[in-house]
Protein backbone atom coordinates (compact mmCIF):
# COMPACT_ATOMS: atom_id res chain seq x y z
CA UNK A 1 0.00 0.00 0.00
CA UNK A 2 1.11 3.60 -0.47
CA UNK A 3 -0.04 6.98 0.79
CA UNK A 4 -2.04 8.08 -2.25
CA UNK A 5 -4.67 5.34 -1.91
CA UNK A 6 -7.70 6.45 0.11
CA UNK A 7 -10.07 3.54 -0.71
CA UNK A 8 -9.98 -0.25 -0.22
CA UNK A 9 -8.09 -1.94 -3.05
CA UNK A 10 -9.02 -5.49 -2.08
CA UNK A 11 -12.79 -5.02 -2.30
CA UNK A 12 -15.49 -5.18 -4.95
CA UNK A 13 -17.68 -2.13 -5.50
CA UNK A 14 -21.24 -3.44 -5.95
CA UNK A 15 -24.47 -1.53 -5.38
CA UNK A 16 -22.58 1.33 -3.76
CA UNK A 17 -20.92 -0.90 -1.16
CA UNK A 18 -17.31 -2.04 -0.81
CA UNK A 19 -17.78 -5.81 -0.56
CA UNK A 20 -15.43 -8.69 0.14
CA UNK A 21 -14.51 -11.24 -2.50
CA UNK A 22 -13.78 -14.88 -1.76
CA UNK A 23 -10.15 -14.43 -2.76
CA UNK A 24 -7.58 -11.78 -3.65
CA UNK A 25 -4.88 -11.30 -6.29
CA UNK A 26 -1.44 -9.79 -5.77
CA UNK A 27 -0.62 -6.51 -7.52
CA UNK A 28 2.91 -6.13 -8.84
CA UNK A 29 4.84 -2.90 -9.32
CA UNK A 30 6.30 -3.17 -12.86
CA UNK A 31 9.16 -0.88 -11.86
CA UNK A 32 10.39 -3.29 -9.18
CA UNK A 33 8.85 -6.64 -10.04
CA UNK A 34 7.59 -6.85 -6.44
CA UNK A 35 4.05 -7.05 -5.08
CA UNK A 36 2.79 -3.98 -3.22
CA UNK A 37 -0.94 -4.52 -2.60
CA UNK A 38 -3.84 -6.83 -3.41
CA UNK A 39 -7.10 -6.61 -5.34
CA UNK A 40 -10.29 -8.61 -5.14
CA UNK A 41 -10.64 -11.70 -7.29
CA UNK A 42 -14.19 -11.35 -8.51
CA UNK A 43 -16.18 -14.44 -9.44
CA UNK A 44 -19.09 -15.21 -11.74
CA UNK A 45 -21.34 -14.84 -8.71
CA UNK A 46 -19.96 -11.37 -8.05
CA UNK A 47 -20.60 -10.39 -11.66
CA UNK A 48 -24.18 -11.62 -11.31
CA UNK A 49 -24.69 -9.52 -8.20
CA UNK A 50 -23.27 -6.48 -9.99
CA UNK A 51 -25.53 -6.96 -13.02
CA UNK A 52 -28.55 -7.40 -10.76
CA UNK A 53 -27.71 -4.18 -8.92
CA UNK A 54 -27.27 -2.32 -12.19
CA UNK A 55 -30.56 -3.62 -13.55
CA UNK A 56 -32.43 -2.46 -10.46
CA UNK A 57 -31.28 1.12 -10.96
CA UNK A 58 -32.99 1.29 -14.34
CA UNK A 59 -36.32 0.91 -12.54
CA UNK A 60 -35.44 3.57 -9.97
CA UNK A 61 -34.59 7.26 -10.00
CA UNK A 62 -31.61 6.72 -12.34
CA UNK A 63 -33.89 5.25 -15.00
CA UNK A 64 -36.08 8.35 -14.74
CA UNK A 65 -33.23 10.86 -14.55
CA UNK A 66 -32.99 13.68 -17.03
CA UNK A 67 -29.99 14.34 -19.22
CA UNK A 68 -29.40 17.55 -17.26
CA UNK A 69 -29.22 15.65 -13.98
CA UNK A 70 -26.83 13.08 -15.39
CA UNK A 71 -24.66 15.82 -16.85
CA UNK A 72 -24.38 17.55 -13.49
CA UNK A 73 -23.21 14.34 -11.83
CA UNK A 74 -20.58 13.80 -14.52
CA UNK A 75 -19.42 17.38 -14.10
CA UNK A 76 -18.95 16.79 -10.36
CA UNK A 77 -17.00 13.60 -11.09
CA UNK A 78 -14.75 15.52 -13.47
CA UNK A 79 -14.08 18.22 -10.87
CA UNK A 80 -13.19 15.65 -8.20
CA UNK A 81 -10.85 13.90 -10.63
CA UNK A 82 -9.08 17.19 -11.30
CA UNK A 83 -8.73 17.79 -7.57
CA UNK A 84 -7.12 14.37 -7.17
CA UNK A 85 -4.99 14.52 -10.32
CA UNK A 86 -1.69 14.07 -8.52
CA UNK A 87 -2.91 11.19 -6.35
CA UNK A 88 -4.45 9.41 -9.32
CA UNK A 89 -1.33 9.96 -11.40
CA UNK A 90 0.93 8.42 -8.77
CA UNK A 91 -1.39 5.44 -8.38
CA UNK A 92 -1.57 4.90 -12.13
CA UNK A 93 2.17 5.35 -12.59
CA UNK A 94 3.00 2.71 -10.01
CA UNK A 95 0.25 0.32 -11.07
CA UNK A 96 0.89 0.47 -14.84
CA UNK A 97 4.55 1.49 -14.85
CA UNK A 98 4.16 4.57 -17.03
CA UNK A 99 6.19 7.73 -16.32
CA UNK A 100 4.49 10.09 -13.94
CA UNK A 101 3.99 12.81 -16.56
CA UNK A 102 2.09 10.36 -18.77
CA UNK A 103 -0.06 9.18 -15.86
CA UNK A 104 -0.78 12.80 -14.97
CA UNK A 105 -1.95 13.43 -18.54
CA UNK A 106 -4.24 10.41 -18.26
CA UNK A 107 -5.86 11.76 -15.10
CA UNK A 108 -6.45 15.12 -16.78
CA UNK A 109 -7.91 13.28 -19.79
CA UNK A 110 -10.32 11.38 -17.53
CA UNK A 111 -11.54 14.68 -16.12
CA UNK A 112 -11.88 16.06 -19.64
CA UNK A 113 -14.03 13.09 -20.70
CA UNK A 114 -16.35 13.78 -17.78
CA UNK A 115 -16.47 17.47 -18.68
CA UNK A 116 -17.17 16.78 -22.34
CA UNK A 117 -19.90 14.24 -21.67
CA UNK A 118 -21.41 16.40 -18.95
CA UNK A 119 -21.84 19.16 -21.51
CA UNK A 120 -23.05 16.77 -24.20
CA UNK A 121 -25.65 15.02 -22.06
CA UNK A 122 -28.55 17.30 -22.99
CA UNK A 123 -27.37 17.87 -26.56
CA UNK A 124 -28.37 14.44 -27.90
CA UNK A 125 -31.57 14.89 -29.85
CA UNK A 126 -33.79 12.87 -32.13
CA UNK A 127 -35.19 14.06 -35.43
CA UNK A 128 -38.51 14.46 -37.14
CA UNK A 129 -38.91 12.59 -40.40
CA UNK A 130 -41.10 13.85 -43.25
CA UNK A 131 -43.58 11.06 -43.99
CA UNK A 132 -47.10 10.43 -45.24
CA UNK A 133 -49.86 12.96 -44.84
CA UNK A 134 -51.52 12.53 -41.46
CA UNK A 135 -48.37 11.24 -39.73
CA UNK A 136 -45.82 12.79 -37.43
CA UNK A 137 -42.70 10.65 -37.18
CA UNK A 138 -39.83 11.25 -34.81
CA UNK A 139 -36.91 9.38 -33.29
CA UNK A 140 -35.73 8.99 -29.71
CA UNK A 141 -32.34 7.93 -28.35
CA UNK A 142 -32.63 5.63 -25.35
CA UNK A 143 -30.04 3.76 -23.26
CA UNK A 144 -29.30 0.11 -23.95
CA UNK A 145 -29.83 -0.70 -20.28
CA UNK A 146 -27.03 -2.52 -18.48
CA UNK A 147 -23.68 -2.16 -20.20
CA UNK A 148 -20.59 -4.28 -19.55
CA UNK A 149 -17.14 -2.71 -19.82
CA UNK A 150 -14.03 -4.88 -20.04
CA UNK A 151 -10.99 -2.62 -20.11
CA UNK A 152 -7.24 -3.27 -20.45
CA UNK A 153 -4.33 -2.38 -18.20
CA UNK A 154 -2.53 0.15 -20.38
CA UNK A 155 -4.82 3.20 -20.05
CA UNK A 156 -7.39 2.46 -17.33
CA UNK A 157 -8.34 6.08 -16.64
CA UNK A 158 -8.65 7.15 -20.25
CA UNK A 159 -10.67 4.10 -21.28
CA UNK A 160 -12.99 4.44 -18.29
CA UNK A 161 -13.58 8.02 -19.40
CA UNK A 162 -14.41 7.27 -23.00
CA UNK A 163 -16.39 4.09 -22.27
CA UNK A 164 -18.09 4.31 -18.88
CA UNK A 165 -18.42 8.09 -19.15
CA UNK A 166 -20.32 7.83 -22.42
CA UNK A 167 -22.51 5.00 -21.16
CA UNK A 168 -23.52 6.90 -18.01
CA UNK A 169 -24.28 10.02 -20.03
CA UNK A 170 -26.93 8.15 -21.99
CA UNK A 171 -28.53 6.72 -18.85
CA UNK A 172 -27.10 3.21 -18.86
CA UNK A 173 -26.06 1.40 -15.69
CA UNK A 174 -22.56 -0.08 -15.84
CA UNK A 175 -20.61 -3.12 -14.73
CA UNK A 176 -16.88 -2.52 -15.11
CA UNK A 177 -14.32 -5.36 -15.16
CA UNK A 178 -10.85 -3.78 -15.12
CA UNK A 179 -7.76 -5.77 -16.06
CA UNK A 180 -6.18 -7.66 -13.19
CA UNK A 181 -2.75 -6.24 -14.08
CA UNK A 182 -3.78 -2.65 -13.32
CA UNK A 183 -7.14 -1.72 -11.85
CA UNK A 184 -6.39 0.57 -8.92
CA UNK A 185 -7.62 3.73 -10.66
CA UNK A 186 -10.80 1.94 -11.73
CA UNK A 187 -11.54 1.42 -8.05
CA UNK A 188 -10.57 5.02 -7.36
CA UNK A 189 -13.03 6.15 -10.03
CA UNK A 190 -15.79 4.20 -8.26
CA UNK A 191 -14.98 5.98 -5.00
CA UNK A 192 -14.97 9.37 -6.74
CA UNK A 193 -18.25 8.70 -8.57
CA UNK A 194 -19.85 7.68 -5.29
CA UNK A 195 -18.59 10.88 -3.64
CA UNK A 196 -19.98 12.90 -6.55
CA UNK A 197 -23.47 11.54 -5.93
CA UNK A 198 -23.81 8.86 -8.61
CA UNK A 199 -26.72 6.72 -7.34
CA UNK A 200 -25.81 3.40 -5.81
CA UNK A 201 -25.80 0.50 -8.24
CA UNK A 202 -25.32 2.65 -11.35
CA UNK A 203 -21.58 1.88 -11.46
CA UNK A 204 -20.28 -1.46 -10.24
CA UNK A 205 -16.59 -2.44 -10.38
CA UNK A 206 -15.60 -6.10 -10.22
CA UNK A 207 -11.85 -6.76 -10.51
CA UNK A 208 -10.72 -10.28 -11.29
CA UNK A 209 -9.25 -12.59 -13.88
CA UNK A 210 -10.37 -12.34 -17.48
CA UNK A 211 -11.21 -16.01 -17.74
CA UNK A 212 -13.37 -15.76 -14.61
CA UNK A 213 -14.99 -12.37 -14.06
CA UNK A 214 -14.46 -11.15 -17.64
CA UNK A 215 -15.92 -14.29 -19.19
CA UNK A 216 -18.89 -14.19 -16.83
CA UNK A 217 -19.64 -10.60 -17.80
CA UNK A 218 -19.39 -11.30 -21.53
CA UNK A 219 -21.86 -14.18 -21.36
CA UNK A 220 -24.25 -12.80 -18.77
CA UNK A 221 -27.82 -13.01 -20.16
CA UNK A 222 -28.88 -9.70 -18.60
CA UNK A 223 -26.21 -7.54 -20.21
CA UNK A 224 -27.48 -5.32 -23.04
CA UNK A 225 -24.21 -4.08 -24.55
CA UNK A 226 -20.52 -4.98 -24.20
CA UNK A 227 -17.59 -2.62 -24.66
CA UNK A 228 -14.19 -4.29 -24.91
CA UNK A 229 -10.72 -2.90 -25.44
CA UNK A 230 -7.87 -5.37 -25.75
CA UNK A 231 -6.32 -7.99 -27.97
CA UNK A 232 -7.75 -9.37 -31.20
CA UNK A 233 -7.84 -12.89 -29.79
CA UNK A 234 -9.83 -12.01 -26.69
CA UNK A 235 -12.03 -9.59 -28.63
CA UNK A 236 -13.00 -12.41 -30.99
CA UNK A 237 -13.95 -14.62 -28.04
CA UNK A 238 -16.01 -11.87 -26.42
CA UNK A 239 -17.86 -11.10 -29.65
CA UNK A 240 -18.67 -14.78 -30.17
CA UNK A 241 -19.80 -15.11 -26.55
CA UNK A 242 -22.00 -12.02 -26.66
CA UNK A 243 -23.53 -13.25 -29.90
CA UNK A 244 -25.12 -16.11 -27.99
CA UNK A 245 -27.33 -13.52 -26.31
CA UNK A 246 -27.62 -11.29 -29.43
CA UNK A 247 -25.81 -8.49 -27.59
CA UNK A 248 -24.09 -5.68 -29.53
CA UNK A 249 -20.36 -5.28 -28.94
CA UNK A 250 -18.00 -2.35 -29.38
CA UNK A 251 -14.49 -3.67 -30.03
CA UNK A 252 -11.35 -1.53 -29.90
CA UNK A 253 -8.52 -3.92 -30.61
CA UNK A 254 -4.96 -3.80 -31.91
CA UNK A 255 -3.13 -1.64 -34.37
CA UNK A 256 -0.04 -1.34 -36.53
CA UNK A 257 -0.42 2.32 -37.26
CA UNK A 258 1.77 3.97 -39.92
CA UNK A 259 3.07 7.50 -40.29
CA UNK A 260 3.80 8.40 -43.92
CA UNK A 261 6.59 10.96 -44.29
CA UNK A 262 6.94 12.54 -47.74
CA UNK A 263 9.77 14.47 -49.33
CA UNK A 264 8.15 17.83 -48.55
CA UNK A 265 7.52 17.11 -44.87
CA UNK A 266 8.84 19.38 -42.12
CA UNK A 267 11.05 16.76 -40.49
CA UNK A 268 11.88 18.80 -37.42
CA UNK A 269 8.18 19.37 -36.72
CA UNK A 270 7.38 15.72 -37.38
CA UNK A 271 10.20 14.22 -35.32
CA UNK A 272 8.65 14.45 -31.83
CA UNK A 273 5.40 12.93 -33.11
CA UNK A 274 7.18 10.17 -35.00
CA UNK A 275 9.10 8.99 -31.96
CA UNK A 276 6.71 9.75 -29.11
CA UNK A 277 3.84 7.93 -30.81
CA UNK A 278 5.95 4.78 -30.72
CA UNK A 279 7.37 4.93 -27.21
CA UNK A 280 4.50 6.40 -25.19
CA UNK A 281 3.58 4.06 -22.36
CA UNK A 282 6.54 1.91 -23.43
CA UNK A 283 4.79 1.27 -26.75
CA UNK A 284 1.92 -0.45 -24.95
CA UNK A 285 -0.69 1.54 -26.84
CA UNK A 286 -3.22 0.24 -29.35
CA UNK A 287 -2.76 3.36 -31.46
CA UNK A 288 1.04 3.35 -31.19
CA UNK A 289 2.77 4.31 -34.40
CA UNK A 290 5.10 1.37 -34.85
CA UNK A 291 5.69 1.88 -38.60
CA UNK A 292 7.38 4.93 -40.10
CA UNK A 293 7.13 5.02 -43.91
CA UNK A 294 9.73 7.40 -45.33
CA UNK A 295 10.12 8.65 -48.90
CA UNK A 296 13.47 7.46 -50.18
CA UNK A 297 14.67 11.01 -50.87
CA UNK A 298 14.54 11.87 -47.16
CA UNK A 299 14.92 8.34 -45.76
CA UNK A 300 18.59 8.67 -44.70
CA UNK A 301 18.05 12.08 -43.14
CA UNK A 302 14.98 10.97 -41.23
CA UNK A 303 16.65 7.77 -40.03
CA UNK A 304 19.58 9.79 -38.72
CA UNK A 305 17.31 12.21 -36.87
CA UNK A 306 15.19 9.45 -35.35
CA UNK A 307 18.28 7.46 -34.38
CA UNK A 308 19.70 10.48 -32.54
CA UNK A 309 16.47 10.91 -30.63
CA UNK A 310 16.29 7.19 -29.77
CA UNK A 311 19.89 7.21 -28.53
CA UNK A 312 18.97 9.91 -26.02
CA UNK A 313 15.94 8.08 -24.58
CA UNK A 314 16.18 7.04 -20.93
CA UNK A 315 14.24 4.16 -19.40
CA UNK A 316 13.54 3.91 -15.69
CA UNK A 317 11.08 3.48 -12.86
CA UNK A 318 7.68 5.12 -13.29
CA UNK A 319 8.12 7.60 -10.45
CA UNK A 320 11.55 8.61 -11.77
CA UNK A 321 9.54 10.18 -14.61
CA UNK A 322 11.99 9.51 -17.44
CA UNK A 323 11.13 9.06 -21.13
CA UNK A 324 10.00 5.44 -20.91
CA UNK A 325 8.88 3.24 -18.03
CA UNK A 326 8.82 -0.55 -17.65
CA UNK A 327 6.55 -2.97 -19.46
CA UNK A 328 3.57 -4.12 -17.46
CA UNK A 329 4.82 -7.62 -16.64
CA UNK A 330 7.57 -10.18 -17.09
CA UNK A 331 5.33 -11.92 -19.61
CA UNK A 332 4.99 -8.79 -21.72
CA UNK A 333 8.73 -8.22 -21.54
CA UNK A 334 9.31 -11.76 -22.82
CA UNK A 335 6.91 -11.15 -25.72
CA UNK A 336 8.70 -7.97 -26.75
CA UNK A 337 12.12 -9.61 -26.34
CA UNK A 338 10.99 -12.42 -28.62
CA UNK A 339 10.00 -9.89 -31.28
CA UNK A 340 13.36 -8.16 -30.94
CA UNK A 341 15.01 -11.51 -31.54
CA UNK A 342 13.12 -11.78 -34.80
CA UNK A 343 14.85 -8.60 -35.89
CA UNK A 344 18.31 -10.16 -35.82
CA UNK A 345 18.50 -9.89 -39.61
CA UNK A 346 17.59 -6.19 -39.64
CA UNK A 347 19.59 -3.01 -39.26
CA UNK A 348 19.29 -1.76 -35.69
CA UNK A 349 19.50 2.01 -36.14
CA UNK A 350 19.50 2.93 -32.45
CA UNK A 351 18.25 2.05 -28.99
CA UNK A 352 17.67 3.87 -25.73
CA UNK A 353 19.34 3.40 -22.36
CA UNK A 354 17.93 1.51 -19.38
CA UNK A 355 18.76 3.42 -16.19
CA UNK A 356 17.19 1.05 -13.65
CA UNK A 357 17.18 -2.59 -12.61
CA UNK A 358 14.75 -5.00 -11.02
CA UNK A 359 11.70 -4.10 -13.09
CA UNK A 360 10.40 -5.13 -16.50
CA UNK A 361 12.60 -2.73 -18.46
CA UNK A 362 13.51 -2.98 -22.10
CA UNK A 363 15.42 -0.54 -24.29
CA UNK A 364 13.36 1.27 -26.96
CA UNK A 365 14.64 0.03 -30.30
CA UNK A 366 14.56 1.50 -33.80
CA UNK A 367 15.05 -0.72 -36.87
CA UNK A 368 15.78 0.77 -40.29
CA UNK A 369 15.33 -0.50 -43.84
CA UNK A 370 12.68 -2.99 -42.80
CA UNK A 371 10.85 -4.94 -45.54
CA UNK A 372 7.09 -4.24 -45.42
CA UNK A 373 6.29 -7.94 -45.04
CA UNK A 374 8.68 -8.56 -42.13
CA UNK A 375 6.99 -9.69 -38.91
CA UNK A 376 8.17 -6.52 -37.14
CA UNK A 377 6.34 -4.51 -39.81
CA UNK A 378 3.19 -6.64 -39.75
CA UNK A 379 2.48 -7.79 -36.19
CA UNK A 380 1.50 -5.73 -33.17
CA UNK A 381 4.44 -5.84 -30.75
CA UNK A 382 3.00 -3.78 -27.87
CA UNK A 383 6.41 -2.56 -26.86
CA UNK A 384 8.77 0.37 -27.62
CA UNK A 385 9.83 -0.89 -31.05
CA UNK A 386 9.55 1.08 -34.29
CA UNK A 387 10.54 0.26 -37.85
CA UNK A 388 11.40 2.59 -40.71
CA UNK A 389 10.29 1.45 -44.17
CA UNK A 390 11.41 3.29 -47.33
CA UNK A 391 9.06 3.91 -50.26
CA UNK A 392 9.41 5.52 -53.70
CA UNK A 393 5.93 6.54 -54.81
CA UNK A 394 2.68 7.69 -53.30
CA UNK A 395 0.89 4.57 -54.51
CA UNK A 396 3.55 2.37 -52.91
CA UNK A 397 3.20 4.24 -49.63
CA UNK A 398 -0.56 3.65 -49.60
CA UNK A 399 -0.08 -0.02 -50.46
CA UNK A 400 2.36 -0.49 -47.58
CA UNK A 401 0.17 1.46 -45.17
CA UNK A 402 -2.79 -0.81 -45.98
CA UNK A 403 -0.79 -4.06 -46.02
CA UNK A 404 -1.49 -5.19 -42.43
CA UNK A 405 -4.62 -6.71 -40.89
CA UNK A 406 -5.14 -3.56 -38.84
CA UNK A 407 -6.59 -0.12 -39.49
CA UNK A 408 -6.72 2.08 -36.41
CA UNK A 409 -4.71 5.27 -36.91
CA UNK A 410 -2.47 6.75 -39.63
CA UNK A 411 -0.65 10.01 -40.18
CA UNK A 412 0.39 11.87 -43.33
CA UNK A 413 3.31 14.29 -43.24
CA UNK A 414 3.28 16.49 -46.34
CA UNK A 415 2.71 20.11 -47.33
CA UNK A 416 0.87 19.04 -50.50
CA UNK A 417 -2.83 19.66 -49.85
CA UNK A 418 -4.04 17.53 -52.75
CA UNK A 419 -1.91 14.62 -51.56
CA UNK A 420 -3.26 15.03 -48.04
CA UNK A 421 -6.83 14.71 -49.27
CA UNK A 422 -6.11 11.82 -51.63
CA UNK A 423 -4.35 9.74 -49.02
CA UNK A 424 -6.84 10.51 -46.27
CA UNK A 425 -9.41 8.74 -48.45
CA UNK A 426 -7.15 5.90 -49.61
CA UNK A 427 -5.65 4.79 -46.29
CA UNK A 428 -7.73 2.27 -44.35
CA UNK A 429 -7.92 3.54 -40.78
CA UNK A 430 -10.45 4.92 -38.36
CA UNK A 431 -8.47 8.10 -37.73
CA UNK A 432 -6.22 9.98 -40.15
CA UNK A 433 -3.99 12.78 -38.91
CA UNK A 434 -2.34 15.29 -41.24
CA UNK A 435 0.91 16.88 -40.06
CA UNK A 436 0.25 15.69 -36.52
CA UNK A 437 -0.44 12.45 -34.67
CA UNK A 438 -3.09 11.94 -32.03
CA UNK A 439 -4.36 15.53 -31.97
CA UNK A 440 -3.55 15.86 -28.29
CA UNK A 441 -5.75 12.95 -27.25
CA UNK A 442 -8.88 14.27 -28.91
CA UNK A 443 -11.68 13.52 -26.43
CA UNK A 444 -14.05 15.04 -29.00
CA UNK A 445 -12.78 12.96 -31.93
CA UNK A 446 -14.50 9.66 -32.81
CA UNK A 447 -12.04 6.79 -32.33
CA UNK A 448 -12.10 3.20 -33.56
CA UNK A 449 -10.79 0.98 -36.28
CA UNK A 450 -11.42 -1.17 -39.30
CA UNK A 451 -10.30 -4.71 -40.00
CA UNK A 452 -8.80 -6.44 -36.98
CA UNK A 453 -8.62 -3.13 -35.16
CA UNK A 454 -12.28 -3.62 -34.32
CA UNK A 455 -15.58 -1.89 -34.95
CA UNK A 456 -17.77 0.73 -33.34
CA UNK A 457 -16.60 4.17 -32.25
CA UNK A 458 -15.64 5.68 -28.94
CA UNK A 459 -15.04 9.34 -28.02
CA UNK A 460 -17.05 12.32 -29.15
CA UNK A 461 -20.76 12.22 -29.89
CA UNK A 462 -20.35 8.95 -31.80
CA UNK A 463 -19.72 7.19 -28.48
CA UNK A 464 -23.03 8.50 -27.17
CA UNK A 465 -24.83 7.18 -30.22
CA UNK A 466 -23.12 3.82 -29.67
CA UNK A 467 -24.27 3.64 -26.06
CA UNK A 468 -27.87 4.27 -27.05
CA UNK A 469 -30.45 2.71 -29.30
CA UNK A 470 -32.72 4.48 -31.74
CA UNK A 471 -36.47 4.27 -31.41
CA UNK A 472 -38.80 5.47 -34.18
CA UNK A 473 -42.25 6.74 -33.25
CA UNK A 474 -44.84 7.08 -36.04
CA UNK A 475 -48.00 8.85 -34.85
CA UNK A 476 -51.08 8.84 -37.10
CA UNK A 477 -53.37 11.73 -36.36
CA UNK A 478 -55.34 12.02 -39.59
Amino acid sequence: MFDEIWYPTDKLFIDGIWADASDVLAVEDPSTGKDFTTIARGSAGDIDRAVTAARATLNSDWGKSTALERGRILARIGQLVLERTEELARIEARDVGKPLKQARADAVALARYMEFYAGAADKITGETIPYLDGYTVYTLREPHGVTGHIIPWNYPMQIIGRSVGAALTMGNACVLKPAEDACLTALAFAAIADEAGLPKGVLNVVPGLGEEAGAALAKHPDIDHISFTGSVGVGSIIQATAAQNIVPVTLELGGKSPQLVFEDADLDAALPFLVNAGIQNAGQTCSASSRILAHRSIYDQLTEKMAARYSALQVGAALDDLDVGPLISARQKDIVAEFLGKGHDLEKAAEGHVKAAGGHFIAPTLFAGVPPDHTLAQDEIFGPVQVIIPFDTEDEAVQIANSTDYGLVASIWSQNGARQMRLAKQISAGQIFINNYGAGGGVELPFGGVGKSGHGREKGFEALYGFSQLKTVAAFHG
